[in-house]
């Protein structure tokens, strides 16, 4: 019986600068490989020392993404998860902090037997036996392996070093090297700078890795003399010379990289043979995208709004739900705590087709989000509250509409009389921050004759958590008496996950975030009723007589 092939394995690291788009080129070439019947998945490096994203500002690093294991993540995994439709662990992120971590303790207990603990090997070891522990653990052809940072960081080394030691130990033709980087024009002179590009390979050739493969990015498409002069210099054959040019939507880069041949040099040099691209449905999905005819605007309050990649999952969700009804989503994000020092400034908030509150924490900007969920519910302007989004909708809802003036989170304040939003029983006495959450995939289970249970169809549903407080109970007949619903629960009715005022077009919020669940093609549900709501709205305002 022949032995089962091994894995294949493709780096991707960056240079010249980040925020290239690495996850995105990573996914993208995932998707081609899944596409021609290859099971393919991807991991992230981060070399930050931090052990997970669950501790860091999402104004620093962008948002925490959650797998269903529970795992706190960098928000690439987001992005693999939207292109592949396809589920990761926390195994998936592998951090400086998590590496350094288990050799620390692994020396405190004694295991390396009095050696000297140190980068090579003890270091890169480690890192190898993840990378190849999680291609077999994952039973796929091909896993993809993109490195965060750009090539010269210093906190990098010991990862692009272990990738060194990987292609030495599993073969040239069981490993590749993609690197990415930037061709910039000067508006100057209106021309294509390859220097950038020439400097960043050699910089990744001091460290002993030679690119098999150039992903170029552009403003528009490389020149035919740019890719000679890289290739030239790269010292790779021009056909491995890719370009990337912006693309008005991220789902449109996989035929991108298509169109520039990247599949045959990849399947070539893995020894993965002759390989016919089965595109299903993608290209109507990604031209689904670009074909829009009209927009929905969507005002978002909260307090990380200088970056809007603290959202990402949010706004894609969004544009995931506009782009099935041919429309796209104009978010305008609008800090919480305007409201706050001036109330009237709510009306602003009319020009808008929808609202929605996202998760977050703190006591910062929580009095404006408050008063704005308080304007979308006397208003009839469909709203969404995602986490902190669905407490806060709570709190404003006893104070504005229960009459329990007081009223508040015992996050935001321990001493209110009213605490509709308290802190779970399981939360009490824990002091350590990282991954101590309500974490992950829990079951949430839907009343029926319900918007919920008519926006997903079902009784029950899976969804992911990030919480460390949760809905009073003891106030729970009050809100039924003012007109809010308890449409979904979870832990057998011990803990409230889905609001909504049936009396409003719409006015739903969730526990949960729903955003982490949402594909290109496939919406989450709440998502898409945000956006049909939003669209009756728009409607009616266009055609108001005047």
């Amino acid at each position: 019986m022949p032995e089962p092939r091994k894995p294949k394995i493709i780096f991707v690291t960056g240079g010249v600068m980040s925020g290239l788009g690495k996850g995105v080129t990573s996914s993208s070439i995932a998707k081609l490989l899944q596409h021609t019947g290859l099971k393919v998945t991807c991991a992230k490096i981060d070399p930050y020392l931090n052990v997970d994203a669950g501790t860091m500002n999402p104004l620093i690093h962008g948002e925490v993404f959650v797998t269903d294991d529970g795992g706190e993540t960098d928000m690439d995994l987001g992005t693999y998860e939207r292109f592949l439709d396809q589920n990761l662990s926390s195994d998936h992120n592998i951090t400086t902090g998590q590496i350094y971590l288990e050799v620390i303790t692994r020396e405190r207990k004694g295991d390396f037997l009095g050696g000297c603990v140190q980068i090579i090997p003890n270091i890169t070891d480690t890192i190898k036996k993840k990378i190849i522990d999680l291609a077999n653990k994952s039973k796929v052809d091909v896993l993809i392996v993109e490195c965060g940072g750009t090539v010269g960081d210093i906190e990098g080394l010991p990862f692009l070093e272990s990738f060194r030691h990987i292609r030495n130990q599993e073969g040239l033709h069981n490993t590749l090297f993609v690197h990415v980087t930037l061709a910039p024009t000067l508006d100057a002179v209106g021309e294509q700078k390859t220097k950038p590009t020439q400097h960043s390979v050699q910089e990744l050739r001091r460290i002993g890795i030679q690119p098999d493969i150039l992903v170029i990015r552009s403003q528009t498409s490389l020149l035919q003399e740019s890719k000679e002069k890289i290739s030239l210099f790269a010292n790779i054959p021009v056909s491995n010379v890719i370009s990337n040019k912006d693309a008005k939507s991220i789902y449109a880069v996989p035929q991108i990289l298509e169109s520039e041949g990247i599949v045959d040099p990849i399947c070539e040099h893995l020894n993965l043979g002759v390989r016919n691209l089965r595109w299903d449905s993608w290209p109507k999905i990604s031209m689904s995208f670009l074909n829009t005819i009209d927009e929905v605007s969507v005002v978002m309050v909260g307090k990380y709004v200088s970056l809007t990649d603290s959202y990402v999952s949010v706004n894609e969700a969004l544009e995931h739900a506009a782009a099935e009804k041919g429309f796209t989503s104009r978010v305008d994000w609008v800090d919480a705590e305007k409201f706050e020092k001036r109330a009237s400034t709510t009306r602003l908030l009319s020009k808008y087709d929808a609202m929605i509150i996202p998760g977050g924490f703190g006591a910062r900007g929580s009095e404006g989000k408050m008063v704005a969920a308080n304007f979308a519910r006397k208003n009839d302007m469909p709203y969404l509250g995602l986490c902190f989004g669905f407490q806060l909708a709570i709190v404003s809802f006893a104070r504005y509409a229960c009459n329990l003036s007081e009223a508040n989170s015992s996050e935001l304040e321990s001493k209110t009389p009213h605490p509709v939003i308290d802190l779970l029983p399981e939360q009490k006495g824990i002091k350590n921050m990282g991954a101590t959450m309500r974490l992950g995939g829990i079951d949430v289970d839907i009343v029926e004759d319900t918007l919920a249970y008519k926006l997903y169809n079902s009784s029950q549903i899976r969804e992911r958590h990030r919480h460390r407080y949760e809905f009073n109970q003891k106030y729970i007949d009050q809100f039924r008496t003012n007109g809010m619903i308890f449409s979904g629960s979870s832990d057998n009715g011990k803990r409230m996950e889905i609001l909504e005022i049936p009396s409003h077009p719409f006015f739903v919020a969730v526990q949960y975030h729903p955003e982490f669940l949402s594909r290109p093609g496939f919406p989450e549900p709440v998502f898409r009723g945000l956006v049909s709501a939003a669209m009756n709205r728009r409607k009616s305002r266009i055609h108001r007589p005047a």
